[in-house]
């Protein structure tokens, strides 16, 4: 199905409600709609060597936690490199390309100069204040699902000086499903592969289909260890999710499975983007 505008989304839910689900059907559905993962991008830059990925490299490899300020930049770049954000004449926008930039791994020099570059990139002006936002695409192709960022109001904050997302799907399914589905979970830890004893039963049980290796049960599968997951999640996503409600861009949708949310998730999408 064809976007008539740029669709710029963002999808909020507790572990286990079927975030990951939704987003592979909307792509599905939507062939304009792309996927940005800011742990992807993370891992891309890094792998590439890239300045920026030289220097959340050095931040990793330190047990520093990446800053929210490294990560807005990387997703700006993105954004550009694809056409999708337009710079304002009095725009101070300072970009790194996603390509490899070639650092031998040899040279003192070479990483040096690497890290001195990431460092200017990285203390260049902020979007706000005295400089113009930039202006995003609205071209349909333009459309995408960000994933992994923002997690906090804060950096919902921070985000909306770079991009304004149009659309933010609020995912609710009960607490005591989502206990049930993970209670009734296997996983085949060599290739990732999910079972549930309640939907997508493995053809034998406990073995897994294609290998017939055994399943196991997900350490953190436990009731335990999710309620302390889901406390955390409503404790950052609360004050998150009033952001962008305030914003008038918030849209809840309830269901006990993805099957419910996803034709409900669809109308909503057609009717905001394609109609």
């Amino acid at each position: 199905m064809r976007l008539r505008k740029a669709a710029r989304v963002i999808l909020i839910g507790a572990p286990g409600v079927g975030k990951g689900t939704q987003s592979e059907r909307l792509l599905q559905r939507f062939p304009q709609l792309s996927s940005i993962s800011s742990g992807d991008l993370l891992r891309n830059n890094v792998k590439n060597r890239t300045p920026l990925g030289i220097k959340v490299e050095s931040t990793m490899k330190a047990g520093g936690l990446v800053p929210d300020a490294l990560i807005l930049r990387l997703i700006t770049n993105e954004l550009n490199q694809r056409g999708w954000l337009f710079a304002n004449k009095s725009s101070n926008i300072m970009t790194l390309s996603s390509s490899s930039i070639s650092v031998d791994a040899q040279s003192f020099e070479a990483e040096q100069a690497a890290e001195a570059e990431a460092a200017s990139f990285i203390s260049s002006p902020t979007l706000s204040g005295q400089y113009s936002p930039p202006q995003p695409s609205e071209d349909p192709s333009a459309s995408f699902l960000l994933d992994g960022f923002p997690r906090t109001a804060t950096q919902a904050d921070q985000l909306d000086e770079i991009i304004p997302i149009n659309l933010v799907v609020s995912l609710k399914t009960p607490f005591k499903v989502i206990m049930e589905r993970i209670a009734g979970r296997w996983v085949h830890e060599p290739s990732g592969r999910v079972y549930n004893d309640t939907f997508n039963a493995p053809k034998v049980a406990g073995l897994d289909d294609v290998t017939g290796e055994p399943l196991v049960r997900r350490m953190d599968d436990s009731e335990d260890v999710y309620r302390e997951r889901f406390r955390k999640f409503e404790e950052t996503s609360l004050p998150l999710l009033d952001h962008y409600d305030k914003k008038g861009v918030l849209w809840e949708v309830e269901g006990l499975s993805s099957d419910e949310i996803s034709p409900k998730l669809f109308r909503e999408f057609e009717r905001r983007f394609v109609a």
